[in-house]
């Protein structure tokens, strides 16, 4: 302990610490992940103090991060060395740990060029909290882009070619009519026959991308669809009102449950005048059962941050049970999830798990089911939700503690 009070003590001479707490004491959650995340940007290391205060930072006293949490309105307390002896002592004797945050993550989102009706939860989380990233589509995507990136969104996409299965209630809009215009003409251009052929070479080269190292994060459709678009591989199962060819009707024989990250054993619901991809969703997006904003919520699972630090950094947040939203895939049913799939979120209610993690090679990925943590029910042209009037969200917190992942490493123990 004296050799431990000695090296806190030189350190602290060098450079004194503030922290960020995370718990119900921050006044704004979201941005105090930009303030991590401005903080990487200036080659400056983070303590992440996994289950201590709600997942705070701690960081080196530099007057440019202090000046700029005065300037978000994200609450910083000093710390002294007394101070910093207690945090450490109390996280090796506790469920804690620290991992060091040493690089900034460059981001990638996965969307179209034009403007899709609805909003994009990471995209509003990232403008709010001053998170940098870029956007890419098809075209990059082809041309090998995504291994210039660390991290990879995707949201609300459909990579089966069904065009988000809109068909039965928006197939007449413009935006609707005009989406199909632009995803044929990339696909032609790239040298596919259909739509949903190019698809599921983009979600194979995500595949492989991942498989190489990346971190994928999705939400929404973008999770189910994905994996779905994976298990056809070359079989037709895109209705003809989409590509002018009939489904192959030994489609579900057909299907290879070894190609998809996270799900497996489902069953596919092709009709184009239904609203929903498979029985992977629960509940049912053409059959939702609906128990209100207020009786719907889900639980975060509790790990060992010492020998299981990655779903314990995905599961930082000041509460464990978190309000649920819906989405066109609203959560995921337990009995088509992989056995190896960690699960760090489910109704205890039901068979719906929230939120899942996995890896793939070099890399991991991360599913979140759910359209906007603030929003129960978002429809098609509803507004943005405004953050400001959400700083403390903990089901936006979910999201940005993926943005942070793809820089942390785990800190090595002093003795």
């Amino acid at each position: 302990m004296k050799q431990l009070i000695l090296f806190l003590s030189i350190s602290f001479v060098f450079g004194q610490k503030i922290l960020i707490p995370m718990d119900q004491s921050q006044n704004d959650h979201l941005k105090a992940y930009g303030i991590a995340y401005f903080t990487l940007t200036k080659n400056t290391t983070i303590e992440w103090l996994l289950n201590y205060r709600g997942g705070s930072f701690l960081i080196d006293a530099h007057q440019f991060v202090q000046t700029e949490c005065r300037i978000r309105g994200v609450t910083f307390e000093p710390i002294n060395v007394n101070d910093l002896v207690n945090i450490y002592s109390e996280i090796d004797q506790g469920n804690m740990d620290i991992v060091l945050l040493e690089k900034k993550p460059k981001i990638a989102i996965y969307t179209p060029p034009n403007k899709q009706p609805w909003d994009d939860a990471v995209t509003l989380a990232l403008n709010y909290a001053e998170v940098d990233y870029e956007t890419l589509w098809d075209n990059e995507v082809h041309l090998g882009k995504l291994a210039d990136y660390d991290w990879l969104h995707l949201h609300h996409e459909d990579f089966t070619g069904q065009y988000g299965k809109f068909y039965r209630s928006h197939h007449n809009a413009q935006w609707y009519r005009d989406q199909q215009r632009q995803f044929e003409s990339v696909a032609t251009n790239l040298g596919y026959r259909s739509v949903h052929e190019q698809k599921k070479a983009i979600a194979r080269n995500i595949k492989n991308y991942v498989g190489n190292g990346g971190f994928l994060f999705a939400m929404c459709s973008a999770t189910d669809s994905y994996d779905i678009a994976l298990s056809m591989e070359n079989v037709d199962g895109a209705h003809s009102v989409f590509d002018g060819t009939p489904i192959d009707p030994s489609l579900h024989s057909k299907l290879d449950y070894s190609l998809p990250f996270a799900f497996t054993g489902f069953k596919l619901l092709p009709d184009p005048m239904v609203y929903e991809f498979s029985d992977i969703d629960i509940p049912p997006s053409h059959n939702p059962v609906t128990r209100g904003a207020e009786a719907d919520y889900f639980s975060l699972f509790e790990f060992s941050a010492k020998y299981d630090p990655v779903p314990t950094m995905l599961t930082q947040n000041h509460v464990t049970i978190v309000k649920g939203f819906m989405g066109q895939t609203t959560g995921f049913h337990k009995n088509r999830i992989k056995n190896h799939i960690v699960i760090m979120g489910e109704d205890p209610a039901s068979d719906q798990v929230k939120y899942l993690h996995g890896n793939f090679g070099k890399g991991t990925f991360t599913f979140y089911g759910g359209h906007d943590p603030e929003d129960y029910q978002h429809f098609v042209g509803d507004p943005p939700t405004d953050l400001s009037l959400h700083r403390n969200s903990p089901g936006y917190r979910l999201i940005l503690n993926n943005i942070l992942f793809p820089a942390a490493r785990k800190k090595e123990r002093k003795t």
